[in-house]
């Protein structure tokens, strides 16, 4: 196609060169560029594309999208290569993806959910719900991508722009009419979501995260990005409770609707009960409004109440019918987020969840409390590399709800475990909850497992959906489903 084509969205100028030629691939990668190549120069977390600028000028490039450029500089070496000006190259790539894999969006309906927590949950009861009432859904998020019967691992919860685009055309491909994915505050920020419209944005919950050097400068560009959505919608669907719900939906130019406890709420729930059934813990409500329904999820916490409210609301606008919203919402399992473990016929209950800050440990744990165990018990450590701060905190956290804390280890890269236990401890001890530390993960899960007394509630905590452990930069397999099933096996 011409280059021009894919340029029909954005302002720029022609520094060199002519718009009217002909390109076959589109790249950020400076590796991937060949003769056919229009290479953009995005920023990226460890190097700015404007830097290899030489080496894809002798790769034969036929032109190159930048936002600064000293031309004298180079040596073209007599090659007619195009160079092309724009304010912002991450949005250029955006809306030039959008136009490379013929603007897939549009032939989808485009579900975004964005929220501090819930997400990565939420997208995985719509996507149920959805493929039960006869939609072929993709799914976009932290844990996978799902393309009809092709599953990718992720490596972004929201990937670049470029894969975005490839993924919906993908979709479309598959015969897939809905696709949901998760949006993160940074993939809003680098306009990973740039270059088509959500038919449906919806906004969850917020509280403090990703703030720091790499990420957010502080909370209000944290909420800034989050709100970013809503000018980027036909419809806004929102978590009424939330204090910053009004924050968020600010300047909105998308048409609004509520969910919630709120009597106000377009959906509104009440008379929610706990269940605890068979070691399987869950929560029921009654939901009035636009939809009446009495429901109940497999999966415990008010935090359940709110994701399956999120689901309900969304689906309502696919006229999801009632039983397959109340088969979806008993039959939820996300992998590692808040998931319980098959043990047989056992009187304890062993569940694993992806919690890796206090924030989110606190959430967790508060829940489960709720559900009044015999004793609460959880296996956790910290990642190593990161912020020290964390493992304090995430220790108090837990000596502070749960009666027994076995403190391991969880990634520690290139710490010693010894060490980010030692930090780990310093706010445990503060708290009244017994503790013991056993460095072995396999070790501490196969501890509380063998000491478990009727009625405890274990929560392996940290390594969720992850089926590895980081040692010293290379990834061991270590998936706690199969751990807890051998060491059953051990143990009977």
């Amino acid at each position: 196609m011409k280059l021009v084509s894919l340029l029909k969205k954005i302002e720029y100028s022609v520094l060199k060169g002519n718009e009217e030629i002909e390109i076959k691939t589109l790249v950020y990668d400076s590796r991937k560029v060949c003769d056919t190549s229009v290479f953009v120069c995005i920023t990226g977390a460890i190097a700015d594309g404007h830097s290899f600028i030489q080496q894809v000028i002798d790769s034969d490039a036929k032109a190159i999208i930048v936002e600064d450029i000293d031309l004298s500089k180079y040596d073209f070496g007599g090659r007619d290569i195009t160079i092309i000006k724009v304010d912002d190259t991450r949005l250029a790539l955006a809306y030039m993806s959008a136009e490379f894999f013929g603007n897939p969006a549009k032939k989808l309906k485009t579900i975004g959910i964005t929220g501090t927590k819930g997400k990565t949950t939420t997208s995985y009861i719509v996507k149920s719900m959805l493929d039960k009432a006869g939609h072929k859904t993709g799914l976009i998020g932290t844990i996978e991508v799902i393309i009809g019967d092709v599953v990718i691992k992720s490596l972004n919860t929201t990937p670049e722009s470029y894969i975005v685009q490839k993924y919906f055309a993908k979709m479309v491909e598959e015969g897939c009419d809905c696709v949901v994915m998760e949006v993160s505050s940074q993939g809003l920020m680098l306009n990973r979501v740039a270059g088509f419209e959500f038919d449906y944005g919806i906004f969850n919950n917020l509280s403090p995260d990703h703030i720091g050097p790499h990420e957010h400068k502080d909370f209000d560009d944290y909420l800034r990005c989050k709100a970013m959505l809503f000018k980027q919608c036909k419809t806004g669907i929102i978590n009424i409770d939330d204090k910053y719900a009004n924050d968020i939906i600010k300047g909105h130019t998308c048409s609004i609707e509520t969910f919630g406890f709120s009597k106000e709420a377009d959906l509104n729930a009440s008379d929610v009960k706990l269940l605890n059934e068979n070691g399987k813990l869950g929560v029921a409500y009654h939901l009035s409004g636009k939809r009446e329904l009495d429901v109940k999820v497999n999966v415990p916490g008010k935090f359940s109440v709110y994701n399956s409210l999120t689901a309900i609301a969304i689906c309502r606008h696919f006229d999801v019918p009632e039983d397959v919203i109340k088969a979806a919402l008993m039959e939820v399992s996300v992998k590692g987020r808040v998931e319980i473990v098959d043990i047989g016929d056992k009187d304890y209950t062993v569940m694993i969840d992806y919690a890796h800050n206090a924030m989110s440990m606190e959430s967790l744990l508060t829940t489960i409390k709720e559900y009044n165990p015999k004793r609460l018990v959880t296996v956790f450590g910290a990642g190593g590399n990161r912020d020290k701060q964390r493992r304090y905190e995430m220790g108090e956290i837990s000596a502070k709800y749960a009666d027994l804390s076995i403190v391991t280890s969880d990634n520690p890269r290139y710490e010693e475990p010894e060490a980010i236990i030692k930090d780990i401890l310093v706010g445990v001890e503060k708290g009244k909850g017994k503790y013991i530390t056993i460095v072995n993960r396999r070790e501490a899960i196969k501890y509380s497992m063998e000491n478990a007394q009727d009625g405890d509630v274990i929560i392996l905590i940290g390594k969720g959906h992850e089926s590895y452990q980081d040692i010293k930069g290379v990834k061991y397999d270590f998936d706690e489903r199969k751990v807890v099933k051998q060491i059953l096996q051990e143990l009977d």
